[in-house]
């Protein structure tokens, strides 16, 4: 079960994810009276690792038009992003972290530089935020764009990052129908789905392979 704040957020994200003007001005104006103000400008300025400036300074003209209050979390260059990232990066990937650091390095030196120091250090390790909170909205921003691989790795890390099966699944159900009201993708919800079946099934064999036997019969 999600929060209405959490809900608004995920519904937001996947708004953005669709390029829909419309859907975005409705998520807004329903985050508005359901999520904290600061909360809101965290979903949406991550959202630009997702779907670019162009949709997320949009996003913000009217978020600015709706709301008239101050920015929330400001940073100006006062945090170590490099150390964050790294911190962050590892909770979100858990045991596949070096594998992935080395994956990235792979195609591009300076590629897995600002995915750490830029992604998650300057980005996702931002405060005002949790990031369970983070992973479901960032979930959500992938759900409408097909990218299978991408949904793969965050679906994990919301579980790494202590979120519960019945929260990615709310969360799946809100993006799916966001995408399929917003881009007339009938088979968004069957393919998301069918990550994270995958996902699930897999977490939930290594869950009992590492919990100790039953001292029941002895």
């Amino acid at each position: 079960m999600l929060t209405p704040e959490v809900e608004a957020l995920a519904g937001l994200s996947a708004a953005l994810a669709t390029g829909s003007a419309e859907a975005v001005d409705r998520r807004l104006r329903q985050s508005l009276h359901a999520a904290r103000p600061e909360a809101v400008e965290e979903v949406v300025l991550q959202a630009h690792l997702f779907v670019g400036f162009p949709a997320v300074l949009n996003a913000f003209v009217r978020w600015r038009e709706l709301h008239e209050g101050p920015p929330g979390v400001v940073e100006r260059g006062n945090a170590d992003h490099g150390a964050r990232g790294e911190a962050v990066c590892r909770v979100v990937y858990g045991s596949a972290y070096e594998r992935l650091r080395g994956t990235v390095a792979a195609l591009h030196p300076d590629l897995d530089l600002w995915m750490v120091e830029e992604g998650y250090g300057r980005v996702l390790g931002r405060p005002g935020v949790p990031l369970a909170v983070r992973e479901l909205c960032i979930i959500a921003l992938l759900v409408p764009q097909d990218a299978p691989r991408q949904l793969h790795s965050h679906l994990r890390g919301a579980l790494h990052a202590g979120v519960s099966t019945a929260e990615i699944r709310a969360v799946l159900d809100v993006a799916a129908a966001e995408a399929e009201a917003s881009v007339a993708s009938s088979d968004a919800r069957a393919r998301s789905s069918a990550v994270w079946r995958r996902v699930h099934e897999r977490h939930r064999s290594r869950s009992d392979a590492e919990s100790p036997p039953s001292s029941e019969g002895r």
